[in-house]
């Protein structure tokens, strides 16, 4: 019973392993490419897929605005590549993420966790000059695990006398010692919690200080985008504007609650101890994830629930988007925490847009025996807030949400394209992929954002047609 809640389990699955067909996509794309043989079960559908390639796909003038839900690792490896593109697009992150020096900097300091934020800033920092890559190598440089060295280079780092100050100006240099500073001052008045620098992110460390010190989190990241030197019109959103910690739970179908993003995902032995993300690193869940949910951080009832508000620039951004793009990552832990909040569902399906799930190349302990679909009905779920407070549960199909699947060639997940197209959903365009040695398939940067370019010229183009058609 649980299986058909994530997906049939029963429908045909699609292989991706196409010859040389990179792209299968109905015809309201295209009306002259040649179709995909299909079987009888397929072939009753009014939407047919249909297999055609574009090696030098048109940009897209002006700058399609694209809207990305994803976490702070998977889609970083197509952040650089997605530039090229388009510096268009908002980047929504959660700030739940429990792990590593993060999980240390709130269990002393408080606050929301910053280190997915300040990972996707660093990917869209400048690199032109010797200056912006001397400050992106120093936000972007880790301490060493061990405790005593760690301590011995923050020591160094806070004092202005490491290697790494090296190419950075006088008043970069300032600015940026500053918040170190302020950092530092903030753990010694705390002096009843050892901080552990083991492994520490200098970039966290910067981003806690200056959060702290004007007692705003987007205030952290506007003056970290202008250090970094990001594009203006690139943005960097949490989910959540808040100063306070949040911790994410999660039900599984067995009815066990989980507390702690790092709990559900990579769990781990001790705070500091390095978190493996490779597929399968963890031991399995005992039942699979039904919903996730935000808890109390405070108080005698941890496991109470809250909610807590988006944060009313994603609202913004998302009324005025060409492209919502679910990018790859971790599904229950990275992309469905900002989905469940009160007002992103409304506003995704009242929107007239593309609508693109970026399937993931492997399996991890989140999502282990899905298929495409099932991915589909969680983000559905998620978005409608299916299992959460009856009073705000939406009923809306998953086509109001994703209109189009992106699948790496050669990737773990079944695509079972007759349960997609039950859910409505007709466009899968299958996409060149790579195979990492610690990761598994992967997608191949350079080929994904080339398909979202094709994807979204022949998008807009359509739109545009329509529009005329209608004033005739």
């Amino acid at each position: 019973m649980v299986d058909t809640w994530l997906g049939p389990t029963f429908c045909n699955t699609l292989p991706l392993s196409f010859p040389t067909c990179t792209r299968i996509l109905s015809s309201s794309f295209s009306s002259s490419s040649s179709s995909m043989a299909t079987s009888p079960s397929q072939q009753h559908h009014h939407h047919h897929r249909r297999c055609y390639s574009n090696p030098n796909p048109p940009h897209p003038h002006p700058q399609p605005a694209l809207l990305v839900f994803s976490g702070g690792t998977a889609f970083n490896g197509v952040v650089e590549e997605l530039k090229n593109f388009t510096t268009r697009v908002a980047h929504v992150l959660p700030v739940s993420d429990d792990g590593g020096s993060t999980a240390e900097i709130v269990r002393v300091l408080g606050g929301p966790a910053v280190g997915d934020i300040r990972s996707r800033c660093l990917r869209l920092s400048d690199q032109s000059t010797v200056e912006a890559l001397a400050v992106r190598n120093l936000l972007g440089h880790r301490l060493p695990l061990d405790p005593l060295q760690a301590k011995s280079e923050w020591y160094s780092i806070v004092e202005g006398d490491h290697f790494l100050w090296k190419g950075v100006s006088k008043p970069y240099r300032e600015t940026i010692r500053a918040f170190l500073v302020y950092f530092q001052s903030q753990i010694l008045c705390r002096a009843e919690e050892s901080f552990c620098f083991s492994n520490g992110s200098i970039g966290n460390f910067f981003f806690a200080g200056a959060r702290i010190f004007f007692q705003s989190l987007d205030a952290a990241i506007f003056l970290f985008s202008r250090v970094s030197d990001i594009p203006p019109e690139s943005l960097v959103l949490p989910v959540i504007s808040t100063n306070d910690r949040l911790t994410l739970g999660c039900e599984l179908w067995d009815g066990t609650i989980i507390r702690g993003q790092n709990e559900i995902s990579h769990p781990t032995s001790g705070t500091m101890e390095l978190i493996k993300k490779e597929s399968f690193s963890a031991p399995a869940l005992p039942s699979k994830i039904k919903r996730v949910f935000y808890m109390s951080s405070e108080g005698k009832n941890l496991l109470h629930e809250v909610f807590p508000s988006a944060n009313a620039a994603v609202l913004e951004q998302l009324n005025n988007v060409d492209c919502i793009v679910y990018g790859m990552g971790s599904l229950f832990t990275s992309i469905c925490p900002s989905l469940v909040l009160l007002g992103i569902g409304e506003i995704i399906s009242s929107k007239s847009c593309l609508k693109v799930l970026v399937l993931n190349g492997t399996r991890d302990r989140e999502t282990n025996g899905f298929s495409a679909s099932c991915f589909v009905t969680a983000i559905t779920d998620a978005l409608n807030r299916t299992y959460g407070e009856p009073n705000n549960r939406l009923q809306n199909p998953p086509s109001h949400y994703i209109n189009t699947l992106l699948v790496p060639r050669n990737g773990e997940i079944p695509v079972d394209v007759d349960c997609l197209a039950a859910q409505g959903i007709f466009d899968v365009i299958v996409v060149d992929s790579l195979r990492d040695p610690k990761v598994g398939i992967i997608y191949d940067p350079r080929s994904l954002i080339r398909s979202l370019v094709d994807l979204i010229d022949r998008y807009m183009k359509s739109q545009v047609n329509g529009l005329i058609d209608t004033r005739r």
